[in-house]
């Protein structure tokens, strides 16, 4: 499949993008309020992965016409951030972050509560990040690609959530989007064996309804079928001989804004 494997001096520079993403989404969640628009979200990533020496690696990916992915409520990814899209509490937001820096790209994101939120908001806000870490800690040399999608299926199975299949996460490094896809549902034991050096991220899309999605007109953004809440986390990791190293520390998981 051509899944590089990095080594020590690309690892440092994968360790100073990831740092330098998880500052930026740290730096958003400190200005996270009722009442700011997702537009406002876009400067401050381009603003802040500018002062951190980095450029934003969304920012034309495919035409994507951003610098971050905004996905507030329904939205399960790829929401592109308005001028005309104000965040009021009670909302769930996933901003999703990725930077470029010395040629290595960090892969990050967290959804956010704004204000007062609802029990279901608040549970699959909780599920999605439990499940992240879910996937993260089957992670170490000669695990199976596939039991990371089933560690996180079964923990989202088990709280009465839904997983999507259609996205997943991926390889990561000189490109932003490499080999293999990491699909977030799946069988332990089935897949590709990890190795040390490979770097991928993990980012289950979770569900508080059913797993069904449809993309909006716009050809980027993705909403659930059956309009319920949908929550995300991501890190991007490192496999090593040991287990595997997150490459984009974050406060403790952020509180809500």
């Amino acid at each position: 499949m051509g899944i590089p494997l990095m080594k020590d001096g690309e690892v440092e520079r994968l360790r100073l993008a990831g740092r330098a993403a998880a500052g930026t989404l740290a730096y958003v969640a400190s200005r996270l309020a009722p009442g700011i628009t997702t537009a406002d979200i876009d400067g401050w990533v381009r603003e802040d992965t500018a002062r951190r020496g980095g450029t934003p690696s969304q920012l034309g990916y495919k035409g994507f016409p951003a610098a971050v992915c905004t996905s507030r409520n329904h939205v399960v990814c790829h929401g592109i951030p308005r001028a005309d899209e104000r965040v009021g509490p009670g909302d769930i937001l996933n901003v999703d972050v990725t930077t470029c820096l010395h040629g290595f790209h960090g892969d990050t994101s967290a959804t956010f509560l704004i204000g007062e939120v609802s029990d279901e908001a608040r549970h699959v806000v909780d599920v999605a990040r439990r499940c992240r870490d879910a996937g993260i800690a089957v992670v170490r040399h000669g695990a199976k690609l596939g039991d990371i999608g089933a560690a996180i299926q079964e923990l989202a199975q088990q709280e009465g959530c839904s997983v999507v299949s259609e996205f997943g996460g991926h390889g990561i490094g000189h490109q932003m989007h490499g080999p293999p896809h990491v699909s977030h549902v799946g069988k332990k034991g089935t897949g590709i064996t990890l190795r040390s050096g490979m770097v991928i991220t993990i980012e289950p899309m979770v569900n508080l309804g059913r797993a069904g999605i449809r993309l909006l007109p716009d050809g980027w953004t993705v909403v659930t079928e059956d309009g319920r809440l949908s929550a995300q986390f991501e890190h991007t990791v490192l496999i090593t001989r040991e287990g595997c190293e997150v490459l984009t520390p974050t406060p403790e998981d952020f509180p809500g804004a």
